[in-house]
């Protein structure tokens, strides 16, 4: 697949594209982001040689660490582009197409995928992840909004309602063990074996006839994926609470303190965020 693209790279071996994410400096999904991944999405419900994406990395401690709050309406203007009427104009109906894509999507998880991270993961058909450095989170809550691009409807259906509740309402930190115990990603495991584990089962995938891998993901799509119309809905929660005076004052208060450059805040954001001032 001959592509361009200002945050992606992209190798295609065998069927098997790897497609690594590259946004310095703490590969925050913004306009760029989602413009990259409506592009790399259109051609991949067109492709015949692409049968499997590797999604991964190229910054070992964020995989994506989440939106950038200070361009939520440029991204959504990218994710528009994504088709649909005005109505889709949400980054969870472009992560919607990312599981409907015609091939079969891996993510191979090293650092943090919080936020919007978590939820570009969970739009994958499966997510391995190294043991030793893997974190996922919703933090949303802590800011005053929603998880809006399909946290909730996912983790409501692989978690159950109890482990939803803990994970998305105390927006905390989990390891790559506690999220394989839950049910957020397929396995856990050690950083050494990540890269040959993905290969092996991409390739595998990648041999076999492509008829048949298609129509099963679309069934099992039908099975488990959320309606649209509630993608849609936790996309307008997310922006009308994004712009509650309390979660711009909290906003602030974050950026204050280092929110969105490379440093201990977003390290620790898992933890860091319960430190601000309690909400009245």
């Amino acid at each position: 697949m001959n592509a361009s693209f200002e945050t992606l790279r992209t190798e295609l071996t065998d069927g098997v594209l790897t497609a690594t994410l590259n946004a310095p400096p703490i590969n925050m999904i913004g306009p760029e982001v989602v413009r990259d991944l409506v592009t790399l999405l259109g051609r991949l419900s067109r492709t015949t040689e692409v049968r499997v994406v590797v999604f991964d990395s190229a910054d070992a401690d964020f995989f994506i660490s989440h939106v950038d709050l200070t361009k939520v309406a440029e991204y959504s203007a990218e994710a528009a582009k994504a088709g649909g009427g005005p109505e889709d104009a949400f980054l969870g109906m472009v992560l919607r197409k990312l599981s409907e894509v015609p091939v079969v999507t891996i993510a191979k998880l090293r650092g943090r995928a919080r936020g919007a991270g978590s939820e570009f993961v969970l739009a994958c058909d499966m997510c391995f992840a190294a043991r030793e450095n893997a974190l996922l989170g919703q933090p949303e809550c802590g800011f005053g909004v929603a998880p809006g691009a399909g946290g909730v409807q996912h983790l409501a259906r692989l978690l159950g309602r109890g482990r939803a509740m803990e994970m998305i309402l105390g927006a905390q930190d989990a390891d790559a063990d506690l999220a394989e115990r839950y049910g957020w990603i397929n396995r856990a495991l050690p950083d050494a074996e990540l890269d040959d584990f993905v290969a092996t089962l991409a390739r595998r995938i990648a041999s076999f006839p492509s008829a048949a891998i298609r129509s099963t993901k679309r069934a099992l799509n039908e099975l488990t994926l959320a309606p649209v119309d509630a993608v849609r809905a936790d996309g307008r929660r997310f922006q009308e609470l994004v712009a509650a005076p309390e979660v711009q004052d909290r906003s602030k208060e974050l950026f204050g303190r280092g929110f969105q450059t490379r440093g201990q805040l977003e390290l620790d954001l898992g933890a860091r965020i319960a430190e601000l001032p309690a909400a009245g």
